[in-house]
């Protein structure tokens, strides 16, 4: 199995920056086989043409997503084939959610297998740079998250590490 974890969002919109965060803080060291890490920021619609070749069977998805919880909240979301094409000329290369994304990828006659977003709620969606308090102590809380999800991804041959303590699918405040 292969693995594609991308971070994405805008880093000029505070806490939007939260995915991008995650994914500069996976020690290469961390990683394990079968998966790769990349900063998409705000360049979703190259991410979905990296997606368009069928390399990956899962992807990763590590973004600030509105969870309904308190901020800094983190959950494991299933989005396989949550996705709907929306209407042709809709993409905007600046605001690029996963749903975005993921419709570009599918109007471009792509898909992945498995789609799986690790979330964290945003207190700050503003302009301006830096994450709040409770997303920054989140992005702690995430790393070891997206390694453990990145792993079981990735399949038993991918590392003999054990999960990280804490790894939860549910949100974790």
């Amino acid at each position: 199995m292969t693995v594609l974890v991308a971070g994405i969002g805008n880093v000029f919109l505070g806490d939007d920056a939260f995915g991008v965060e995650v994914v500069r803080r996976l020690a290469p060291a961390d990683v394990p086989a079968g998966v790769e890490v990349a900063d998409y920021g705000i360049r979703g619609i190259h991410l979905a043409y990296e997606l368009l070749d069928g390399r990956y069977d899962t992807l990763v998805l590590v973004d600030a997503v509105p969870l309904g919880q308190r901020p800094g909240t983190l959950a494991v979301l299933d989005a396989t084939g949550q996705v709907d094409v929306g209407a042709p000329g809709a993409v905007d290369a600046h605001a690029m959610s996963p749903d975005v994304v993921l419709a570009a990828l599918r109007g471009l006659g792509g898909s992945v297998g498995r789609v799986l977003v690790v979330g964290c709620q945003p207190q700050v969606l503003a302009e301006g740079m830096g994450l709040s308090a409770p997303v920054r102590a989140a992005v702690e809380r995430a790393v070891p998250l997206v390694l453990d999800v990145a792993r079981e991804a990735a399949g038993p041959s991918s590392s003999t590490l054990a999960p990280s303590p804490g790894s939860q699918r549910r949100p974790v405040r």
